[in-house]
């Protein structure tokens, strides 16, 4: 495996941690929320760069 590819791998552990420490820094109230305006964020960059494409291809 690649020195550089190494760092990057992310484990079930470490995916645990990373949950645990998001729940303990908003609560699970505020979740759904940061989700949503994640997935709406999202949205609009897939609506934008699908904008630059019509406008590339005329």
């Amino acid at each position: 495996m690649s020195l550089y590819i190494l760092p990057l791998a992310i484990g079930p552990w470490q995916i645990a941690l990373i949950v645990v420490v998001v729940l303990l820094l908003f609560g699970g109230k505020k979740i759904p929320e940061l989700m949503r305006g994640l997935g709406s964020g999202i949205k609009e960059f897939k609506d934008a760069s699908k904008e630059e494409d019509k406008k590339e291809d005329k």
